[in-house]
């Protein structure tokens, strides 16, 4: 203890404090307040130098931490990258599993699951190998059994998954427990995009059978290796999912997300999301009615994107005969004010199209010429009268003889019990009669259309929206093999020109070329006119300032804002610049 003491006690003798001491010790009173004052002074002035040179050499990075709140319109039935039918199935699925790849907001495929991958030299054979540490979410690591396990049962008729079609006629073989291949009876560019499904944990599901498959718990409470897993479910009353809580998987394969919590809440109609809105029980909803946007609360942000979807009237000339005129399809096309349309029935919320792809995907549309007139309906119904068409009182239409018959531009148009489809049906109706045809709007609940309108091809037109995807491949929209169900040529198109470009769009790789090709079907589409296009909607979301990281390009599905789910965060670090590659 001695020594303790005699050590505290001892003086430091450090030459400069020494001098400085001596120094202060000969000043006066004053004297000693000006030193300290200038001394205090030289101290904080190079407290600033240092801070404000920081700031040159720092730079903010992400950090774990923050949460979000989501609210969707139904609730999630199928929790199963195979099953998933609705927006809220689809939404989660998005959060939960996870592909051999990974779309990106860009519009390119990023490694997920797979390490790496080849195509061979003909464009039939798609080569994978998985990554050493792929595991899902209950540790279990991930191997090539899954995959095969996955794909046998998306190709599984009585497993009846909307991903069938994707996987029809392609080969999957196992190599090893980590390398796998998929071979196509024919080459197909858009293919690569089907590694983005996501992959089901066989030692899970394989006891499961088909008639057993679609009733199972793990759809509700499932198990992926996306970037998010399921922590807790919430039911109401009827035992039906209201919210789901996901937290980070730390071992997802592009790192662990830094969201610390992502919370999904299901209400039964959209204006019960809006007042779950109004009140702060959630922060973010997508896919709002245009027209519901005005009544979001105040300071409300809204983000917008192109959706990959196209809006038309497609035109049934097996069934319409005056339909079947080529001059009236070519007036009908050219009755509607497009612009005005977006702006009076869609707030805006769209873009004006008059070819079958949306914006971002198809090269720029030729500038169309201007009409000498103000307005198109009247210069449609010019160039009908010029054409031998008389409006007839009696008829309230346009008409002209034909042989010994009086042919009547007159013909229905369906489309679906949607706000926002029955006011654009309407407006396309005004256009029309204007132009001289009388039209009757039919509206159709969504199911009832589907089912017994559009299956069997019963509608003169129709009024309608496809879904086209990322990809420049309309095959399955205009090809004539097409044109029965379940094909999804509505518009019954046959033309063996388009059908032979189509075929070489399906196998062409480079990008150029599959423009080129496009272009070429898009001049002879439009010869013919099958369909008046009207629209690509945009994407709304309702999303939080505080919240950082979110990239919003063109989607061809709303589950697709979670493309870089595993990059938004609200926290941030500040770090040296040459630190940042340890952060990344």
């Amino acid at each position: 203890m001695d020594l303790i003491r005699r050590t505290l006690s001892a003086r430091i003798h450090i030459p400069g404090l020494t001098a400085a001491n001596d120094i202060v010790s000969g000043l006066t009173g004053l004297g000693r307040l000006l030193f300290f004052f200038f001394a205090g002074l030289l101290v904080a002035s190079s407290i600033a130098l240092v801070c404000m040179a920081s700031k040159n050499f720092l730079v903010e990075v992400p950090a774990a931490g923050g949460s979000i709140t989501e609210g969707d319109v139904g609730a999630p039935r199928f929790i199963n990258p195979l099953l998933a039918l609705s927006e809220a199935d689809r939404d989660v699925v998005a959060l939960v599993y996870s592909g051999l790849l990974r779309a990106t907001p860009e519009g390119t495929f990023i490694a997920d699951l797979a390490e790496s991958y080849s195509i061979s030299e003909d464009g039939r054979t798609y080569s994978f190998t998985l990554r050493p540490d792929a595991t899902f979410h209950d540790g279990t690591p991930v191997t090539v059994d899954d995959i095969v396990y996955t794909v046998e049962r998306a190709q599984d008729p009585a497993i009846k998954s909307p991903k069938r079609a994707n996987w029809d006629g392609v080969t999957v073989e196992k190599i090893n427990d980590r390398e796998v291949t998929f071979t196509l009876r024919a080459p197909y560019a858009p293919f690569i995009s089907n590694a983005t499904m996501g992959i089901l944990p066989k030692h899970l599901w394989e006891e499961v059978s088909a008639e057993e498959f679609p009733f199972s718990n793990l759809n509700t409470e499932a198990i992926g290796t996306g970037p998010y897993f399921i922590s807790s479910v919430s039911r109401n009353a009827s035992g039906i999912p209201d919210t789901y809580q996901l937290s980070p998987f730390s071992d997802y394969a592009l790192g662990k997300p830094y969201l610390s919590r992502i919370t999904l809440r299901f209400y039964e109609s959209e204006d019960e999301l809006i007042s779950a809105l109004s009140r702060g029980e959630v922060e973010a909803a997508s896919g709002l009615t245009p027209a519901k946007l005005s009544s979001l609360p105040e300071g409300t942000s809204i983000r917008r994107a192109p959706l990959n979807r196209v809006f038309g009237v497609f035109f049934n000339q097996n069934q319409s005969e005056v339909l079947r005129e080529p001059e009236v399809r070519t007036a009908l096309s050219q009755a509607i004010d497009r612009e005005a349309l977006v702006s009076e029935v869609l707030e805006s919320y769209a873009t004006p199209i008059n070819e079958p792809l949306p914006p971002g995907i198809a090269p720029a549309s030729p500038t169309p010429v201007a009409v000498a007139t103000t307005s198109p309906s009247a210069a449609a119904r010019a160039y009908l009268e010029a054409r031998g068409w008389k409006y007839d009182d009696n008829l309230g239409a346009l008409a002209r003889k034909k042989g010994k018959t009086t042919e009547v531009l007159r013909f229905t148009l369906a489309t679906a019990d949607v706000p926002e489809l029955r006011a654009a049906a309407e407006f396309v109706r005004a256009a029309w009669k204007q132009a001289g045809a009388d039209v009757e709007v039919k509206i159709f609940e969504s199911g009832d259309l589907n089912q017994n309108v559009i299956r069997p091809r019963k509608y003169d037109a129709l009024l309608f929206g496809e879904i086209v995807g990322r990809e420049l491949d309309l095959f399955a929209f205009w090809h004539s093999s097409q044109r029965n169900d379940p094909g999804l040529n509505i518009a019954l198109y046959a033309n063996a020109t388009s059908d032979n470009l189509l075929e070489e769009l399906r196998v062409a790789q480079s990008a150029s070329e599959r423009r080129s090709l496009y272009e070429k079907f898009r001049t002879e589409l439009a010869k013919d006119t099958p369909a008046v296009f009207l629209y690509a909607p945009d994407f709304t979301y309702a999303f939080p300032n505080h919240i950082e990281g979110m990239q919003l390009t063109a989607i061809s599905q709303p589950s697709e804002r979670f493309l870089d789910v595993y990059r938004w965060h609200r926290e941030v670090d500040l770090v040296w610049t040459f630190l940042t590659r340890f952060t990344q």
